[in-house]
């Protein structure tokens, strides 16, 4: 948990108000209103990340646009939740090059997206001081930054918690909470390491349903899992991580349908990968 007076997260608390398309649930500007160009399309070229000897990602090519929910699929280990910290900006590789649309993710370029994890990072404050934080960064004051808070705990179900403690409420309360704070501020893109892992059915349920609603109003999804029932759900186009390397890449109902790799095929089988 982060102290009262610690500055907000660039990973949990990055988006921004001008947006890539028309985005009325999420009350963002679009980039052409802001005269903003789009931060997508996002590309990976040759991108390598090594720790203590060993090549965890390994030469990862990918180009991602808007549009279409990205799942990045594979088992335990195949270097997902690396991969999407790296195409995020929040480590850098050992070598190769992220771009958003030409541009390197500095400062900027992260203020137009968002990440939540597994694990929320929350403040010590009241759930509604959480997205209050968040939103004041982003200059929202009056009345519209409190309209805003309340509509956005009500999307994520915790109007009832609005001043409970954060850090006191359930895990699947702090993870909806997580996912309010980030889509308030109405990032172009949405990214997900493992936001359901260990959670009940219900939080479940309820932070799929805010995932296909920002990517129905515009923000582009970009998600990590290892749950296949999540997947089948969830995606469009299946990026499928093995060993740190893209083994495949096609649309969601191909993939699910007959696997091209022999680590896929095994992986949807229920078998064990190595």
């Amino acid at each position: 948990m982060l102290d009262d007076d610690a500055p907000m997260p660039q990973t949990i608390a990055a988006g921004a108000r001008s947006a890539a398309g028309a985005r009325s649930a999420a009350g963002a500007r679009s980039a052409a209103e802001t005269d903003t160009p789009p931060i997508l399309p996002l590309t990976a070229s040759g991108l390598v990340f090594e720790a203590a000897g060993a090549r965890l990602i390994d030469g990862v090519d990918l180009t991602l646009t808007g549009g279409p929910k990205t799942v990045i699929l594979g088992p335990n280990g195949a270097g997902k939740s690396l991969l999407l910290r790296l195409l995020h900006g929040l480590i850098g590789p050992t070598s190769g090059d992220v771009l958003w649309n030409g541009r390197r993710p500095d400062r900027a370029v992260r203020l137009r997206q968002a990440m939540v994890f597994q694990s929320p990072v929350l403040l010590r404050r009241s759930a509604a001081a959480n997205l209050r934080h968040a939103l004041r960064t982003r200059e929202f004051a009056g009345d519209a930054l409190e309209e805003r808070i309340r509509d956005w705990l009500g999307r994520a179900g915790l109007a009832e918690v609005a001043g409970r403690p954060a850090r006191l409420l359930s895990g699947g309360e702090q993870q909806r909470l997580a996912m309010a704070r980030a889509l308030s501020l109405g990032p172009e893109v949405l990214m997900l390491d493992e936001p359901t892992a260990s959670l009940d059915p219900a939080s479940t349920h309820a932070i799929e349903g805010l995932i296909q609603d920002a990517q129905e109003a515009g923000t582009k999804i970009i998600l990590v899992t290892h749950d296949l029932g999540q997947a089948r759900r969830l995606a469009e186009e299946i990026v499928f991580l093995h060993r740190g390397r893209i083994a495949e890449r096609r649309p969601a109902a191909d993939f699910f349908k007959q696997p091209e790799s022999d680590a896929a095929q095994a992986f949807v089988e229920g078998r064990i990968v190595l």
